[in-house]
């Protein structure tokens, strides 16, 4: 069935770009590993660090909380509480700090109504959605060869591009935000607030073959099906 096998486009348009996630996937968890063997000169930990960001931002109502896993690291919004992985929450590496750090910006950038961040939350439920009926979309519509149902398909697709590049400026200026803070409060100091942005900018990368891979995935289904609708 057209564009649900590895043909020339996928290998063009989208194998060099998941080829890049591996990479970065891998240069995260090798950076992050560097790093954890560097304690910062002032003990803190990454929990020590979320809070103390938290409480010089002003923010009394986000909790801190330790979860299970490797880099599982996140803020939730919804349940006011920054969790970070058991790597991070106790450790006094570097790169703990600078993970915890960049969670709390998060946590920041709600407390500061950060625009980009309104604009993911309100696209989130759209590209749930997307996600779970573009392919059966586009599937139906090329068995039953209708036309509208495969450019649904491709829209809500689309959906998830969408979020894919919104969440860049939001996850880069989480890290400026961090980095920034580590610094004026002095919580890291020189090569120590390098490693930290070692850490943050590896994790970025992530993010950025996040979006290459669904803008290749994306022209990818246009170009397969533009092609098919105009041999119909």
């Amino acid at each position: 069935m057209p564009g649900f096998y590895i043909d020339s486009y996928y290998i063009i348009l989208v194998l060099p770009c998941l080829l890049f996630g591996l990479w970065a996937s891998f240069k995260v968890n090798s950076t992050f590993k560097k790093y954890s063997q560097v304690r910062n000169m002032r003990g803190y930990t990454g929990a020590d660090a979320a809070k103390l960001i938290l409480s010089r931002n002003g923010i009394s109502d986000v909790a801190v909380n330790q979860i299970s896993g490797n880099l599982t690291d996140n803020y939730d919004p919804k349940q006011h509480a920054i969790h970070l992985s058991q790597s991070v929450y106790g450790s006094t590496s570097v790169a703990a700090i600078g993970v915890a750090a960049h969670e709390a910006g998060h946590a920041v950038q709600h407390a500061t109504n950060y625009f980009p961040i309104k604009v993911r939350e309100v696209i989130v439920p759209v590209t749930q959605i997307g996600s779970y009926l573009y392919l059966p979309l586009i599937i139906l519509g090329a068995i039953f060869s209708y036309e509208p149902l495969v450019t649904l398909g491709i829209m809500l697709f689309a959906t998830i591009a969408l979020f894919q590049l919104v969440t860049l400026p939001v996850e880069f200026n989480a890290s400026r935000r961090a980095l920034a803070i580590l610094e004026e409060n002095e919580i890291l100091y020189g090569d120590e607030l390098k490693g930290a942005k070692s850490v943050l900018t590896a994790a970025a990368l992530t993010y950025v073959a996040a979006l290459m891979t669904s803008l290749a995935q994306l022209l990818r289904l246009i170009l397969v099906f533009g092609g098919r609708n105009r041999r119909n």
